[in-house]
This record gives C-alpha cells, sequence and structure tokens, in this order.
C-alpha cells in the first residue's frame, strides 16, 4: 500500500493580496471600514451626498495609495522593525559607583 502525499508549497510564505503584504491587508480593510462609517455619519447628519462621496473618494484614494506605498518601501516586516528602532538606545552609560 502506497501513499501519495501532497506538498503544500505555500508554507511560510507571506500572505499577499494583489501586491499588499502581510498587516498591510488589515490596515486597508479596516480603513475601508472607517470611510464607509464617515459616509454614513456625514449622510446623517444631513450633508449633501455629492459632498460625501467626494470626501470618501478622495480619503479612499489617499488610503489605497499610502497602505500601498507603504507595503512596498517597508514589506512584511520592515515598518516593525523601524517601529521598534525607537526602543533602541542612542548610547550606554556605564556607571560605576566605588565604594
Amino acid at each position: 500500500m502506497s501513499s501519495v502525499y501532497v506538498i503544500n508549497k505555500g508554507v511560510n510564505k507571506p500572505i499577499v493580496f494583489r501586491g499588499l503584504k502581510a498587516q498591510y491587508i488589515w490596515w486597508l480593510g479596516i480603513g475601508l471600514a472607517v470611510l464607509v462609517l464617515v459616509f454614513t455619519i456625514l449622510y446623517i447628519i444631513g450633508i449633501p451626498v455629492v459632498f460625501c462621496l467626494i470626501v470618501v473618494f478622495g480619503s479612499g484614494g489617499y488610503l489605497f495609495w499610502w497602505v500601498y506605498k507603504m507595503s512596498r518601501t517597508y514589506g512584511e516586516h520592515g515598518l516593525m522593525k523601524k517601529n521598534a528602532e525607537r526602543y533602541i538606545p542612542r548610547a550606554l552609560i556605564i556607571k560605576r559607583t566605588f565604594l
């Protein structure tokens, strides 16, 4: 009896969706959900629909541009590494106390 095993070749590869890598997919999804909420609030307040659409589409275009730029610039883990650099000390201070 021989068994046939299928090898999953996608293991340890980053999640990529239309050029977006890893956490940037979540950022774009959350941003789009916020834009839907902003449109809803503006519409309920009574602002004209044309103005609501201009604001939402303009902000959405900027959101897409910004998220894709961050994904290209930093890649999968680069932004986390950049943010971690803030916690690296610039200098070490050694204080010796003599008794």
